[in-house]
Order: structure tokens, then sequence, then C-alpha cells
């Protein structure tokens, strides 16, 4: 008897893999286990009962003919249904009883164990071992792609995935949500040709902009508490994502579990075949009465024996049986063949579940993974239902959404509120993984600064941010629903866009008619030689502010949308050389023009056409010279001119005609010399000629009793002049890091003096009547602690008073 140990492996798969298995593999799996039972219960006959008992088929020893084994049987079998009264009879049936032949036991088990392996059919000897090694090769051939190496790995995993999303509280969570609702996909892809015109009187069409995402008509009502997931299953179901979308990326790769399941079931249809034709044929080999030849005449006195096989009579019905049972296994496989090659199996749709669910953006998938969810479907549909949640970006980002409100709550927002530069209340979140709804809580947040955020879909529910002013949206694709951008349009003043390609600014941006600054960062182009566009300005009705930092070529032709009313203009170029301006001439109402970075070699004339500008800022450009500065003449309203960081070596005479000139920024160039004639511009308030080679200050600088600000650190000088000190309006004075030997006793003339920079001199002590400067303080004075040091104790005390 085979021990059932061996064959247990192959009958009993794991439970988990149940799941894979489909009805006609099942039904096999239940033929080839009643196979295996009629294989074991044959061979248990083979050993414990005798195999063979043959008879020698003389009726006596004396010459008397032979007769057949049929003929023989069937005599026997008629005498011994007659009377034992006939006396010949009698006789008869003593003569066919062998009780003359002479032969004892022992010759008898020789002969049976001769002709058992002589005489006897090997079919009708080894059928019982036939059919258990058959049925054994069936059982591995039915699942030998579960041992596979290169597919048991991945079967494996996908059970355990599928367990995993099948069981979990986010699987039931999402299905309830959308239960009973065909609701729209919530983020449609959609064009990008969108005119800012139609979001006129808040009519916006939602086939414009890809930005814009339309809200569906029923929404979801919020679960109960009870349905909510805690932090840790949340976090269970993010993993589950992860685990989801890379075993997709490895399975979708290949299709060797599809084509080892097709080898296997083609392998097991020949084998069918074979098995099928081979009994057919020699299960008529199974005899009950089996003639036999034995040449041992010498040995037993007989040559000739017929023999009874004992199990004839029950292995011819096991093998019918058998046969019955092998016909049906192979129409399993014919079936098998059928459903494989009927219709294609390495594509899945999910059409009918996103029918189903709501769930509108559950991807269809392909190779080995659809193979796995057709025969997945076979089993229970509901798995594949159940599966395809984790497949789902919107439900990937509703638990992002979950998990990040569980993380962000109200109070932990708060305390990451603080000023921004414009004194406004400013919370900044940074790298999430989504925008978390616990921020419409926190109803006194005036600025909202999102930085490298993805997927972001602002909700309506913005509108409880009242105070909002400020929306700052660095590498942040940012979707507004329709209830959101209206609520912006309305409400927003600032707006700050940083971003790697045009193509990711949001094209709602265009439509805030009640913005008033908008600042974008990034690159617009990366051919400098084509012209550079931004989408129409033109509803930008109440724009103030315009800052640029990106890298043009020339200034946007679509500024002059917004030339009636733009009050400021940035261009921060990063190095990139600015070529065509004319544009600039159009910005007639503007007052504030900065131009930094921008690889300027001269002044560009267009400025000279802008007579209500008041700012000017030539930052870190390449001005040599500003000989062109004699124009600004026709700039009356001109009060501030910055032309810091350049390489300019002179300031030339007819400086003098900028009459109105408060605020003058020379510092960080070449100049040698202040000219005389600088100094006539008796309007100056803020005059910085630090960081260059100036070896002196004429003593004209008196002229400037407006002055307040006067810095000339870091050059040259040797000595202050007297008439500095008639400057009473100073405030900041900073002479550090020159040469200047000795501080005039005359400083005390500088009563509104709060600022004063020292260090860096060769100062060998402080004139005593810098005490005499009331409003100077230690923390305003920078100056060696040692020369600090040796003024009075009663001076140092008062400077040290807060």
């Amino acid at each position: 008897m085979i021990p059932v140990a061996e064959f247990k492996q192959f009958t009993e798969q794991q439970p988990a893999f149940k799941v894979l298995k489909p009805w006609w593999d099942v039904l096999a799996e239940y033929i080839t286990i009643a196979m295996l039972m009629i294989g074991v219960f044959g061979c248990t006959l083979q050993v414990m009962q005798d195999k063979i008992i043959c008879l020698p088929n003389h009726i006596s020893a004396d010459g008397v003919a032979d007769i057949t084994c049929e003929e023989f049987t069937k005599r026997a079998f008629n005498v011994s249904k007659q009377t034992l009264s006939d006396t010949s009879t009698k006789a008869e049936v003593r003569e066919m009883n062998g009780l003359k032949n002479n032969l004892d036991i022992q010759q008898y088990s020789f002969i049976n164990q001769m002709c058992y392996e002589t005489a006897l059919h090997w079919y009708a000897k080894y059928f019982p071992y036939l059919v258990v090694i058959h049925t054994l090769i069936f059982m591995i051939c039915g699942n030998f792609w579960f041992k596979f190496p290169g597919t048991s790995s991945k079967i494996e995993h996908f059970i355990s995935i599928l367990g995993k999303c099948f069981d979990s509280p986010w699987t039931t969570r999402a299905l309830s949500e959308v239960s009973g609702e065909n609701q729209d996909k919530v983020n449609v892809d959609l064009e990008r040709d969108f005119k800012p015109s139609t979001l006129e009187n808040a009519e916006i069409s939602p086939t414009k902009d890809p930005s814009i995402v339309p809200v569906p008509d029923k929404i979801v009502a919020e679960t109960s508490t009870a349905s909510l997931l805690d932090k840790k299953e949340g976090e269970q179901a993010k993993a589950l994502f992860e685990k989801v979308k890379k075993f997709r990326l490895h399975v979708e790769e290949g299709d060797i579990l599809y084509s080892m399941y097709m080898r296997q079931t083609i392998l097991k249809v020949c084998k069918f075949v074979l098995i099928t034709i081979y009994n057919a044929v020699l299960v008529r080999n199974i005899h009950f009465i089996v003639p036999c030849s034995v040449k041992m005449e010498d040995m037993t006195g007989y040559d000739n024996f017929c023999c009874n096989h004992t199990k004839a009579h029950l292995f011819s019905k096991l093998a019918i049986t058998y046969i019955c049972f092998l016909g049906v296994y192979g129409l399993t496989c014919f079936y098998t063949l059928y459903w494989l090659f009927h219709r294609p199996l390495k594509e899945y749709s999910f059409k009918l579940v996103r029918e189903e669910t709501g769930i509108s953006d559950i991807p269809d998938v392909k190779n080995d993974f659809a193979f796995m969810l057709y025969l997945i479907d076979q089993y229970d549909s509901l798995y594949s239902k159940r599966f395809a949640v984790f497949l789902s970006e919107v439900s990937e980002n509703k638990l992002m959404q979950l998990n990040l409100n569980h993380e962000w709550t109200v109070d932990k927002l708060r305390q990451k509120l603080q000023k921004n530069l414009e004194n406004r209340l400013e919370l900044h979140l940074f790298k999430l993984s989504g925008l978390p709804e616990t921020i419409f809580e926190v109803t006194e947040i005036e600025a909202l600064k999102l930085e490298l955020i993805t997927d972001i879909t602002i909700q309506p529910m913005i509108s409880k941010l009242v105070n909002l002013e400020e929306l700052s949206l660095y590498n942040c694709p940012v979707k507004l629903q329709y209830a959101s951008l209206t609520y912006l349009r309305d409400h927003l003043k600032v707006a700050r866009i940083k971003f790697e390609d045009i193509k990711e600014i949001p094209l709602w941006i265009y439509n805030l008619r009640s913005l008033e600054e908008l600042h974008l960062i990034g690159f617009l182009s990366q051919d400098l030689s084509r012209t550079i566009s931004l989408d129409s300005l033109r509803e930008l009705k109440n724009l103030k502010v315009l800052v640029l930092k990106s890298n043009l070529s020339k200034v946007p032709p679509t500024i002059t949308d917004v030339a009636t009313h733009l009050q400021k203009l940035c261009i921060h170029n990063d190095g990139t050389k600015l070529v065509t301006m004319n544009n600039l001439k159009k910005l007639v109402y503007l007052r504030e023009l900065e131009l930094i970075h921008c690889e300027l070699e001269r002044i560009p004339h267009a400025i000279f056409s802008l007579t209500n500008l008041q700012q000017l800022d030539l930052k870190e450009n390449c001005l040599n010279t500003i000989e062109e500065i004699l124009s600004f003449q026709h700039c009356r309203k001109l009060t501030s001119l910055k032309l810091w960081c350049n390489n300019i070596a002179y300031i030339p005479d007819h400086v003098r005609k900028l009459r109105s000139l408060e605020e003058l920024y020379l510092n960080r160039n070449k100049i040698l010399i202040l000219p005389t004639q600088l100094f006539l511009c008796n309007k100056l308030r803020h005059l910085d000629v630090s960081n260059n080679e100036i070896r002196e200050i004429p003593p004209e600088v008196g002229i400037l009793q407006c002055l307040q600000y006067f810095a000339v650190s870091s050059n040259r000088i040797e000595t202050l002049p007297n008439e500095l000190f008639f400057c009473r309006k100073l405030k900041t004075l900073k002479v550090g890091n020159n040469k200047i030997t000795i501080l005039s006793p005359r400083i005390a003339n500088l009563t509104l003096l709060t600022k004063l920079e020292l260090k860096g001199n060769q100062l060998e002590v402080l004139p005593l009547e810098i005490g005499e400067c009331t409003s100077l303080k230690r923390s305003g004075l920078t100056v060696e602690d040692t020369l600090f040091d040796l003024l009075p104790s009663e001076i140092r005390a008062r400077m040290s008073e807060e």
C-alpha cells in the first residue's frame, strides 16, 4: 500500500491557492482524487490477496487428450451442478477436482507464481500501479505552476496582497462611499485651450482648463465616526497601495504565468489522449481465465495449466470506472483549452467595476496581472472588485487625504503659523503628500504657502478662510473646483507661482480679477530665440504688481493688457540677457521698475519714456557707464535710482540734473571719485556709495541737508570732512572698513544718529563728544570693543541703556 504522505502534497494545496483555481480545476482535482482512490484500492487488493490460482488442464496423467481452459472450466462448472448419485459422474467429478494429479501445495504455489509472471498480461498485473502513477502525474501537471520558481513567487505575492486588500477596512469604506453613486471622475483630463474671457460673470466652462475640475452633482455624504479609519489602519492601507503599484509594474512586464498554465494544460491534454488510447486498447487483456504453458513436465508431470485471475473481474470494473473518470477529466482539460483560446486573457478591463462602483479611474491591466484576475473571477468576482480599489488613484488620494487629516490636526497647523515679510499670518506646508482638509478650520490664515506638494485640489471649503489674501504655490500643481475659483477670484490679493515649465502655471491664475500682485518664478522658455508668451492678463483688472523671475529674452507682450493699471514691474532674469524692451514704453502708468541681472550694458532708452516712473532698480547688470543718466530729467517723478552691483567707474557731472532724486544706490561698483555735482541733488535722503574705490569725500557733502542715510564703508577714505557733520538729519552713518585715523569731535552735531559703523578703521580712540549723540545706543554703534571700553564709564553706561 502506498503511504498517504507520498501523495498528500499533491492532493492538498494550500487553502490560499484556491482563489486561483477555477471550477474546472477544482472538478479535475476531485476527479484525480477519485482516480487515486481507485488505484490505491487496486494496489491494496494486489498486496493483500492471492494474485492467481492455476490447475492442470489434463483430466488424468495417462495420456487423455488435452482440452482448452475454457472447456475445462465450463465442464467443471457444469459437473458441479449435477447430482452426485450417478457413479460415473462421481468418478468424473473426482477426476475434475484433481484428486489423482499427485501435485502438492508447494508445486501449486510455484506454478501459480510462474504463470503469474509469464502468462498474465502486464496490464492486468500492473493496472492499479499505473492508475496511481498516472493520477500523481496529473496532480503534478495540474499544480506545477504553483511550485515553478518563475511563477510561485508571483502567485504567492499576489495572493498575499489580494487577501490583505480584500480584508482591508479601507476597501470597505471606499466601496461604501460610492455605493449607489455613478459620479464622474473628479480630476477630468481637459484641454488647455482655455479662454479667460469665458469666466466672465462666474460662468466657467469645464472643458477648457485642466486645472479646474467639475463638482459632482451628488456629493458623497460624510461617513459616520464608526466608519472612520484609525491611523494604524490608514498606514496599512497606504502600504498596500505601494505594494500593489510595485507588484503591477513587475507582473505586467511578462506573461510567464499565462504561458506556464497553457503549457501544463496542453501537457494534460496530451497525456489524457495517450492514456485513454492505451487503456482502451489494453483493458480487454484483463481476463478471468488465463491459459498457462510451462515446460516443467519432469517436475509436475504437466505442461499446460488453466489459471484463474482472482481479481480480474474487479479490475475490469475498476478499469472501466477509471476510464470513465479519465474521460470526464479530459473534458475539463479540453474546456480549459477552449477558455484559454476563445478570448484574449492578456488584457483585463475593469469597465463593469468602474460602472458599478463609480470609481472611474481604475486602469485596465495586462499580461500576467490580467490572467490572474480572470482566474479570480472564476472563483469569486468580488475579489476583483475589492482589489480594484487599490488600483485607483482617486481611492489612493482619498486615503492619503484621510491620513493627512489624522497627522495634521488643527492645533498642529496653528503652531506653524508665523508672520511673513509682508506681515501677514502665514502657514507654510512643505513636501506633504497632499493638502490636509484641516487647514480650512484655521480661519485666521492670511497667507497660505504650499511647496513641493503634488496632486492638490482646492475644495470649496476654502471659503472658510475669510482672511486669506495671499496664496503661494511653489512647484505645486493645483486644481480648483468651481466654487473654489469663484471665492479666490473675489478675495485673493497676492499670488506667487514657482514652476519648472510654463505649462505648470495653472490657467485659473489669469482669471483672479481681484488679484493685485502676481509673482511668476521659473523658466518661461528654454528656447530664448522664441517669443516668450504668457496667457492673457486681460482679466486681471486690479493687478498692480507683476514680478517675473525667469529667463526672458524680451519683455512679454501680454503685459500691455495691464498697461493702464500696472504700477510695478520686476524682471529678475538670472543672467539671461534682456534684448527687446520696446513694450516698456506702453507702461505709461508704471511707478516702479526692476530689471535685475538682465546683463544690460547700457540704460535702456525705453525707460526714459516712463514719465510716471518713481523708482528704478538696475541691480546686478553689466553697466560700465551711465552717460544716459541725463535723460532721466524727463522722468520728473523719479525719486529712487538703484545702480548697485555693476561695473560703473565714474559718475557723470550731469547727475546734478536729477534734482528730484531722494535715493541713490551706487554701492558695489568701481567708482574712484565722487563728483561735486552729485551733491547738487539736494533732495537726497539716502546715498550709498559703499564697496567702491573712493579715496575722499568732497566737502560739498554738507549741502545735503536732507541726508538721513550715508554709507561709504569699504572704500579707501582716510579722513571725513567736517562739512559732513553739518548734515544734522543723519540717522545712519557707515564709514567702516576704511583708513580713517581720527573721528572729528563735531560728531556731536548728529543728535539724531542711531546707527554708526566705524569698525575696520585705524582709530586709536573715540572722541568724548560721541556721548552727545543722544539717540545713539550701544547696539547701534559698530566699533571694536577696545575702543568702546576706552570711553568714560558714564558714556558707556548711558549708551548701554535700552
